[in-house]
């Protein structure tokens, strides 16, 4: 089924120097200066003089690693050995990044795509993430790509209902004095009202406190979606597994990668969509003055079966959220774990005696009932944007680097969106823009 996307909630981007849809930590990259010596560039960065190339790593700048400005490749496929060229690389193999594949596909079914992951199709936070979605967002930029990533979905599951993408009801628990921002945050698609009827996991509620049904949520596999959706883009695009990038390098013409092994690839446009691994020393120094962070992320399990009607539960106050996930047989408890400046690649898979005793005195005020079965759980980290928005935005003078990412826990239920507005950033890619789903 083909739809129409262009109805969406902002105008397309096609010019990347122009300000991105998504607002990064600072102004939109600067055009590219003219021939001299080096220029103040954005974010307080130095700006090589035109024909010279922006690079991650330290001292890799030197002449434009592509010839001509107009580059396109010809090849059905690509990202074969040592010299390979691509239309876009995309780097990361979580659900972002198979998603912005897809999408640059869905518009220009021609465009060879590469996508590179270190280790293998959502491995990282998306093996972790607890596929939540439900239709609310803390500002208007986050509204908007919830909306717009909610149509998404729908579509998708319409179209193809074997996909691990289950509708689920949803209970809203929250102060009554709460209750114009619930308003404020919850898009008109949830529908939000007051409802008498407990959730059967809650037998009371605090004080004061009120509750609200809504439509709209639902929750998915998130790794095997990946897998899923991943394997159906393989005919098309060149999946590169277990390979990392090691440098990356801009100029006018496009950029290039080396990969493990010393192989490289050019490619007119990369995606750079490495979820929590902003340090790698390939893009750590383009991606600091965006100013995104890491934390620490936790999901506790709770190890007692969801009966078939139970839903989910979203704790207002707190920003937690219990969830049924009935393919797995238990619950899952999603709580706020202030612990920031985490390192993916270090990171403490276990849950602590710390975490399970905060989230056991959650559920003790909610649903005391399974605070007893509260026994394990999963630990990553994520990625954040400053203010909690998301950041899509061009990372070099030429825009052919873009950071799509920081999505502060939300990485599935904003993908859609995100991976559409990085596709804005490509201005060889048709626009408006047809996605099929």
């Amino acid at each position: 089924m083909t739809t129409d996307r262009t109805g969406t909630c902002r105008p397309l981007t096609t010019d990347p120097e122009a300000t991105p849809p998504i607002p990064a930590a600072g102004p939109p990259p600067a055009p590219a200066p003219a021939p001299g010596p080096a220029a103040s560039g954005p974010a307080g960065r130095v700006t090589p003089a035109a024909g010279r190339a922006v690079s991650g790593v330290a001292g890799a700048a030197g002449a434009d690693p592509t010839a001509a400005a107009g580059y396109r490749t010809t090849a059905r496929r690509a990202g074969g050995p040592a010299g390979a060229r691509t239309d876009v690389a995309v780097v990361g193999a979580g659900i972002l990044g198979v998603l912005v594949a897809r999408e640059v596909l869905a518009r220009d079914p021609s465009a060879t795509v590469t996508v590179l992951d270190r280790d293998m199709i959502g491995s990282g936070a998306t093996r972790r993430s607890a596929g939540l979605h439900f239709p609310r967002g803390a500002d208007e930029t986050v509204r908007a790509l919830a909306a717009e990533s909610e149509r998404f979905y729908a579509d998708l599951h319409t179209a193809r209902p074997d996909l691990p993408i289950h509708p689920l009801a949803m209970t809203v628990l929250a102060p009554e004095s709460a209750e114009e921002a619930l308003r404020e945050s919850y898009l008109p698609e949830a529908k939000l009202r007051w409802t008498a009827e407990l959730p059967p996991c809650v037998p009371a509620l605090p004080e004061r406190f009120g509750a609200w049904e809504g439509d709209g949520c639902q929750y998915a596999d998130v790794h095997t979606l990946t897998q899923l959706l991943a394997a159906e883009l393989r005919p098309a695009v060149s999946f590169r597994e277990g390979v990392a990038v090691e440098t990356v390098a801009a100029g006018p013409g496009g950029a290039r990668l080396t990969l493990t092994g010393g192989a490289t690839l050019t490619a007119g446009h990369v995606v750079v969509a490495p979820g929590p691994w902003l340090a790698e020393p390939a893009w750590r120094e383009l991606v600091a003055p965006l100013r995104a962070r890491v934390k620490k992320v936790v999901a506790l399990h709770v190890e007692t079966p969801p009966a078939p009607g139970d839903r989910a539960v979203v704790l207002h106050q707190e920003d937690a959220f219990l969830l049924p996930l009935h393919h797995r047989g238990h619950w899952l408890l999603s709580y706020t774990c202030p612990e920031w400046d985490a390192d993916p690649a270090t990171v403490e898979p276990a849950v602590t005696t710390a975490h399970l005793r905060e989230g056991r005195a959650l559920l003790t005020r909610y649903a005391p009932a399974l605070a007893a079965h509260c026994r394990s759980g999963r630990v990553f980290c994520d990625a954040y944007g400053p203010g909690g928005r998301p950041l899509v935005t061009a990372l070099d003078p030429y825009g052919r680097l873009v950071f799509a990412g920081a999505a502060g826990g939300s990485g599935y239920r904003l993908a859609p969106a995100l991976a559409a507005r990085a596709a804005d950033l490509i201005p060889s890619l048709p626009s408006p823009r047809k996605a099929t789903t």
